[in-house]
């Protein structure tokens, strides 16, 4: 029996336009693989940076970097478009005719994409996330995991001066750029999906692997599923997790060493989640780590049949009603 049908229960039958308070958190821990810019503004701004305390006991505070829940969940978003254009399943808008597409006001309202992560159109139908995200926190101290590189814009002959007009380049300046082996703690909580919509979403995931400014160069991110808990609620938040293995690592010491083996952070996340479950006023279930493990093993699996991935987003699809 496969994870999915062993945990059946927790997945509705088929799409519903009503809350049934079926709730599944991944924890992720996403290590970054390469050097990444995470900011809210343009070039040259600084990093997004929050103060907080640094663990779940004690007055210490520290300035964590964040990730916005925004700059993750559309980056996944883009990952399963991708994948729904591949199969010609983005229908076109009702306003325009053209092909469902982000940041258009136009959202055809039946595909994956519209009828997960949501979509409001002006003047028209809305539909809420069933993706519930928050921001991610840096495992270590901004001052730790953080540098500033110099960035230029050579001309062809080499130099920073024009060879025409000889006059020099204004294209230089300094970007404060997040060091490779960073460590971010996230939760995302995933609300009364299918088991289709489940493997839709958990497959954007692990797939997608390039987050933040100049994603095309720098940016890669690897995304480890750490655990899976279903349950009848939310459980505790990004901060908490953070908090929480923020300790655990740094035991004695002032604090975790950097860098941190990704299975290190992994492992002390499944130990907190045991403590911090406690606290959560619901019905939940663990998932143990090795069933975890099994559960991306059977997703990475299936993304590598095609046949299948495309009879499940037909079939995912199909629940929405026909195309007016």
């Amino acid at each position: 029996m496969s994870i999915l049908e062993k945990y059946a229960g927790y997945f509705l039958p088929t799409y519903s336009n009503y809350p049934q308070g079926r709730y599944i958190s991944l924890l992720l821990v996403r290590q970054v693989e390469s050097e990444a810019i995470f900011r809210t503004e343009g070039s040259g701004e600084p990093l997004s940076k929050e103060f907080v305390h640094a663990g779940r006991t004690g007055d210490e505070v520290i300035q964590r970097v964040v990730i916005s829940k925004r700059k993750q969940t559309a980056v996944e978003r883009r990952t399963g478009r991708e994948l729904l254009r591949k199969y010609e399943m983005l229908f076109p808008g009702k306003r325009t005719g053209v092909p469902c597409a982000l940041n258009r006001n136009d959202p055809c309202e039946r595909c994956m994409d519209c009828m997960i992560y949501g979509y409001a159109a002006g003047g028209g139908g809305a539909q809420k996330s069933r993706v519930v995200t928050d921001d991610a926190f840096s495992l270590h101290d901004a001052a730790v995991v953080t540098a500033t590189k110099q960035f230029n814009a050579l001309f062809d002959t080499g130099t920073m001066r024009d060879p025409e007009t000889r006059k020099p380049s204004t294209s230089i300046g300094t970007d404060e750029y997040v060091k490779p082996e960073t460590i971010f703690l996230d939760i995302e909580t995933i609300r009364d999906v299918t088991a289709d919509e489940f493997l839709y979403i958990l497959g954007n995931i692990l797939r997608s692997n390039r987050y933040g400014a100049i994603s095309s160069r720098i940016g890669k991110v690897r995304n480890i599923l750490a655990g899976v808990v279903f349950g009848d609620c939310e459980i505790f938040s990004n901060l908490e997790l953070t908090q929480a293995v923020y300790d655990l690592l740094r035991g004695d010491k002032p604090e975790p060493d950097f860098p941190l083996r990704a299975e290190k952070v992994v492992d002390a996340v499944r130990s907190v989640t045991g403590d911090l479950i406690d606290r959560v006023a619901g019905q939940v279930a663990v998932l143990p780590a090795e069933e975890v493990e099994a559960l991306v093993e059977e997703v990475t699996a299936f993304y590598k049949n095609e046949e299948a991935v495309k009879e499940m987003l037909e079939r995912a699809t199909a629940m929405y009603g026909p195309q007016e």
